[in-house]
């Protein structure tokens, strides 16, 4: 496995194969969501990132995760379908995934380990976590569940210029 972040391979919730690379020259903003978790309602602000940056080069990519509190039980059908209809959520969602132990996806285990946070290296502290990738596919910076997405535009915008 590489450990550059544009060639670690991702499905998309509806099982189409990519890499970070089909966003390469663009921000991207990685998020573990969940659809049953107190942090839920930050969807609506990710997407408020997203149709505010999109057309300045944004990415906002939404990976569901199930191991913080069974917070995501669905199957990709239900968790696509809660997103738009709930917060008319319209950036990409991925299959789900774990980000934590030994079944983590290599994304995570990268994100991880370029930006340790609370539990360092190895783990993630909740849903909601947030990487913040530049255009040129390094990490930029890691976000705590607690961070709103308005919280993070100012960084945003400093990286789209």
């Amino acid at each position: 496995m590489s450990d550059n972040l544009l060639n670690i391979p991702v499905t998309t919730i509806k099982g189409e194969q990519k890499t970070l690379a089909d966003f390469a020259g663009k921000a991207v903003l990685v998020v573990n969501t969940a659809s049953k978790c107190g942090f839920t309602p930050q969807y609506k602000g990710l997407e408020e990132l997203w149709q505010t940056y999109k057309d300045q080069g944004l990415v906002v990519l939404g990976f569901p995760c199930n191991q913080f509190g069974k917070q995501e039980p669905g199957n990709e059908g239900a968790i696509s379908e809660f997103c738009e209809l709930n917060y008319g959520v319209s950036f990409p969602l991925f299959k789900k995934i774990d980000v934590n132990g030994s079944e983590a996806h290599p994304l995570f285990v990268q994100l991880k380990k370029r930006a340790p946070g609370l539990l360092g290296s190895e783990g993630i502290k909740w849903n909601f976590t947030k990487f913040l990738i530049g255009k040129d596919g390094q990490l930029v910076k890691r976000f705590a569940p607690t961070t709103k997405p308005q919280d993070i535009s100012g960084e945003i915008e400093a990286l789209l210029k």
